[in-house]
């Protein structure tokens, strides 16, 4: 998974989180295996219902997982997830 220079500092600096799978998983539990241990993270992306936030998008293949089947979008091995968040501001 991919994330935004903004959200690097909540993931240990790091610009890219991967969590190990022997076969497709969904959006959600790739959400789980990463963020595991940045809980601040976490929260970021998503709300105390465990969905995604308003102003998180997440991509898969090029396509906006709420477009697709949201956070049960499957994800295949190697295949890169995008975290975008929106900036407001004027």
């Amino acid at each position: 998974m991919v994330l935004p220079s903004v959200l690097q500092p909540l993931a240990g600096g790091q610009s890219v989180l991967t969590a190990p799978a022997d076969g497709p998983v969904t959006v959600e539990e790739l959400l789980d295996a990463v963020t595991s241990d940045f809980a601040v993270l976490a929260r970021r992306l998503r709300d105390e219902t465990g969905a995604l936030r308003r102003f998180v998008n997440v991509y898969v293949g090029g396509d906006e997982v709420r477009r697709l089947q949201g956070l049960e979008t499957e994800v295949a091995p190697g295949q890169e997830v995008l975290v975008i968040q929106s900036v407001a501001g004027g």
